[in-house]
């Protein structure tokens, strides 16, 4: 499905989309069961073609394929299993594994169970974990080497917790061995009926005030999921090929543990019967372009601090890998027009941004086949949603007037949007003040144009204001990025008794300037000359800023910074930048 720059086809899409939810539905029945089956060879002679789900990468080896119906066949011996272990329908099940095979094992056995499945990061510590499993509930949790020890270590404090499952070199250090206890467990599981409307996932959230809150998600979310999905990955599954040899091949970086690693990458891939690469290990330039040349990429999602990044590291990379990518999709934080140049000169690709949460997923976003892309901006509605930035009131801002971002439960047409989770777990008050009427507030500041395109301003408690002006942080760390000596930047307020707050950022410098201020560094043993190098960069990055930006939103300070706060899901952390910043002055003030 090929169109022009200047095809819109929005209207008449999102006019016509109509949503098809039945009754009864389940997860790990459309993305696994119903692709187990082998198709038979269409001569009548050759051996019969196995759909491929899972592509293990390893670089230094060679990747290890496994197929739908070797993902079922362990499905259905892990969910005996647990079975027998006292899971029951309802019951929460955390997984707490990296990109692996039995990650996905884990996920498609605890669905079909009826029960609900948790999963939590192997980079969450022991406090992290020793919350989500005591607020949770959860009765077992199925873990590796990389969380094992952490697990261990907080069991005494999760009194529901009754069984702890290791998988891999984890073996002999919990309860029960993912290898031995479904090993008896040959005969296939007769999967629960569920509802579409009945609880599937619990994904915690991390505000930025209070503690984390579990987000509850019916089996339907994933149909919520899928109109944006298709859209962001430019028809991803609509490829013509109805056999297990299609061309796509999906890999994204992101946690599967996470809602963008979860419900933007693995499941939907899975609910189009094509594979997807599943790699455990450390994110680098380097490996990202290696990866998806090595296994045939076509589709991928990237954060923009990946972007970033590879950008920096490779600014003409055809020239180093050959890539077959015919869609990236993009969250988390605004790409910004310089790397959507980037990807669109350099990788052959026009970047779909998107925008979503864990309430709400996947409601706003790009496809620049079927409606024209405007750099940096986070797109309109995908069809099936219908999304406004609102005032505090709950009514409609007015072009250029910045609000929140706002979902409704309900269609253009009046039906009821599958995509909105069911609440907040045991948390009702949390709940309701996430709604005004029936629109539900994401926290994030946009603001609408006259062609309905919405422009990411930060979160609500991310834009400040500096003498009067309202300040986002998105545009001018865009425009920092645009220099060649940031890799990353971030911008935060700094409290200031005449002007309320001024701009500062912090700086990440890119490899090669980076280099220029270590030998800078090594030449003068009293720092004065790495001094000089730095001030004259603030100045060059302050004049670079002034000069593509409003006079009021050139960064007052800036500092340099090894490396910006992350979440686990690719976004900067301002807020620690922030309160850093507060504490810093109140030290300093008498």
């Amino acid at each position: 499905m090929k169109h022009s720059q200047n095809t819109d086809f929005y209207a008449a899409m999102h006019a016509g989309f109509r949503w098809q939810v039945d009754t009864y539905f389940n997860i790990a029945d459309v993305c696994c069961r119903r692709w187990a089956n082998d198709i038979p060879a269409t001569d009548g002679h050759s051996p019969a073609i196995r759909r491929t789900a899972i592509r293990a990468h390893h670089p230094d080896s060679e990747s290890v394929f496994f197929a739908y119906a070797e993902l079922q066949q362990a499905a259905d011996a892990l969910s005996h299993a647990l079975r027998a272990l006292g899971v029951r329908r309802g019951d929460r099940v955390a997984v707490v594994m990296p990109q692996r095979f039995e990650t996905v094992v884990a996920y498609m056995a605890v669905l079909q169970m009826g029960a609900v499945v948790m999963p939590l990061s192997v980079l969450f510590g022991p406090e992290a974990l020793e919350y989500r499993l005591q607020d949770s509930e959860a009765v077992l949790a199925i873990g590796d080497d990389s969380s094992m020890a952490n697990l261990q270590m907080i069991r005494q404090q999760c009194p529901a917790l009754r069984t702890v499952m290791a998988v891999g070199s984890a073996k002999g250090q919990a309860d029960v061995d993912y290898d031995s206890a479904p090993a008896a467990q040959q005969s296939a599981f007769t999967a629960v009926r569920t509802k579409a409307a009945d609880a599937a996932i619990l994904i915690y959230t991390s505000g930025t005030t209070g503690p984390p809150k579990g987000a509850l998600l019916a089996h339907s979310a994933l149909l919520g999921n899928l109109p944006g999905f298709v859209c962001s990955q430019n028809w991803f599954g609509f490829d013509g090929q109805s056999n297990a040899s299609s061309h796509a091949v999906l890999w994204s970086p992101a946690d599967w543990t996470w809602t963008g690693g979860l419900m933007d990458a693995l499941l939907p891939t899975l609910y189009f019967g094509r594979p997807i690469v599943a790699y455990n290990g450390r994110f680098s330039p380097e490996l990202a372009f290696s990866l998806m040349q090595s296994q045939g990429v076509t589709h991928t999602f990237l954060f923009p601090t990946a972007l970033k990044a590879m950008m920096k590291a490779y600014p003409h990379p055809r020239d180093h890998f050959t890539l077959e990518l015919e869609a990236i999709m993009s969250a988390g934080e605004a790409v910004g027009d310089a790397v959507f140049a980037y990807a669109r000169d350099e990788m052959g690709v026009v970047i779909n941004e998107m925008f979503g949460q864990t309430e709400i997923n996947y409601v706003v976003g790009n496809c620049h086949l079927c409606w024209p892309p405007k750099p940096g901006s986070m797109g309109k509605a995908y069809p099936g949603h219908q999304v406004k930035v609102i005032d505090d009131a709950g009514l409609e801002c007015a072009v250029g007037v910045p609000g929140d971002v706002a979902a409704n439960r309900f269609d253009v047409h009046g039906a009821a949007d599958p995509i909105f989770f069911m609440g907040y777990w045991n948390n009702p008050t949390d709940t309701e003040a996430k709604f005004t009427g029936d629109w539900c507030r994401t926290g994030d500041i946009a603001r609408r144009d006259a062609d309905g395109y919405l422009w990411y301003e930060g979160r609500a408690d991310d834009v400040f204001k500096s003498s009067g002006y309202r300040i986002g942080p998105g545009e001018i760390e865009n425009c920092l990025v645009k220099h060649p000596a940031v890799a990353n930047a971030a911008v935060v307020p700094k409290p200031d008794v005449e002007r309320g707050a001024v701009v500062k950022a912090y700086v990440v410098l890119s490899p090669e300037f980076s280099q220029q201020r270590d030998q800078a560094r090594r030449a003068s043993k009293s720092g004065a000359s790495s001094d000089a190098f730095e001030r004259e960069l603030i100045s060059a990055l302050q004049e670079h800023v002034k000069g593509l930006l409003a006079p009021y939103e050139y960064p007052k300070e800036i500092e340099f910074i090894d490396a910006l706060p992350m979440t686990t899901t690719g976004k900067v952390q301002r807020r620690v930048l922030r309160l850093q910043e507060e504490a810093r002055v109140k030290r300093t003030r008498p």
